[in-house]
């Protein structure tokens, strides 16, 4: 009888724990900004930030860090690329013999070089600033936290060389960068993370790309979840990496999902981004920089292709 007793208490200690810890897996913390937030930590650029950052222009240099993407890129699972190019009239108009040729689209927008917004990731189907997907998710796009409502990014950008860091000239997959890596880079390169700053790791992870696909797309490195809380409290805006998961997989943690993309997004309202060609600023050391961004304005998009510039 005991036995039953003590059998019918761990059962039921173990269903308290399993529903505390459902209970908090779906708790997702309000805005620090309002109840009608919809972009995050974008809320802390301004016109002082933008000034502060064009001061880092001194050579007018202008670096690409958005890559070339067609049907054969490397994407993530089920997501694929297709441009048509067509002419819709063959026939040349009017006496200057006018004629012109169409492309047309056939894909997903989270192929090559993206931004991740805050409707792409969720903690149970609750996004930031605690809107659920039942509420704003409909097949025509979302309607809340769309990319739409995101301004353009003109800040400061910041690159930290991972690559040279752990003398690999691709850093292993699995990876997992801590907070004491990222300030001991940051420290032989002479700079330091601020509030409002787009924070870029370069991994050599991209060399991948096109010589093999099957390696680039199951795995990577990037930070861990101690890291993520360390940008987050920092005040960044957006993070990113020369990868697809920016974050470390295999995790550190096997029995979490994509931990670090769903934290920066539902805790801290911060832009990932993957993907990202920084070789270039890697090799002219150029580790800190004038980071702009215009995305496409897809009304309702969780995630689109980008081609930020960074100009030194």
């Amino acid at each position: 009888m005991k036995t039953i007793v003590n059998t019918l208490k761990t059962i039921a200690l173990a269903a308290t724990l399993f529903t505390a810890l459902t209970t908090n897996a779906q708790k997702v913390p309000t805005s620090p900004y309002g109840a009608d937030d919809e972009i995050g930590a974008l809320n802390l650029l301004n016109e002082e930030t933008v000034l502060d950052a064009v001061k880092l222009v001194k050579k007018g240099k202008v670096y690409r860090l958005g890559m070339v993407v067609n049907a054969e890129t490397a994407a993530f699972r089920h997501r694929y690329f297709h441009i048509e190019t067509l002419q819709p009239e063959t026939a040349a108009a009017g006496s200057n013999k006018f004629t012109y040729v169409d492309d047309q689209l056939i894909g997903w927008t989270g192929v090559g070089s993206q931004i991740n917004g805050l409707a792409h990731y969720g903690r149970d189907n609750v996004h930031y600033n605690g809107h659920k997907v039942e509420d704003f998710l409909t097949v025509s796009g979302v309607k809340k936290l769309g990319l739409e409502k995101l301004p353009p990014i003109v800040t400061r950008g910041i690159v930290l060389d991972m690559r040279s860091y752990y003398n690999q000239d691709i850093v292993k997959e699995g990876t997992v960068f801590t907070v004491e890596d990222i300030e001991k880079v940051a420290k032989k390169q002479g700079i330091e993370i601020r509030k409002g700053d787009v924070v870029l790791f370069y991994t050599g992870w991209t060399k991948l790309m096109g010589k093999d696909d099957k390696r680039y797309l199951a795995g990577g490195p990037g930070i861990g979840t101690e890291a993520a809380h360390y940008l987050g409290k920092k005040g960044i805006v957006a993070a990113g990496a020369d990868n697809w998961s920016f974050e470390a997989v295999p995790h550190e943690n096997s029995a979490l999902s994509f931990p670090v993309n769903q934290m920066m997004a539902t805790e801290y309202g911060v832009q990932v981004l993957e993907n990202i060609l920084v070789d270039e600023l890697v090799e002219d050391k150029a580790w800190e920089f004038l980071f702009v961004l215009g995305h496409p304005l897809y009304e309702g998009s969780t995630q689109v292709q980008i081609n930020p510039v960074a100009i030194k």
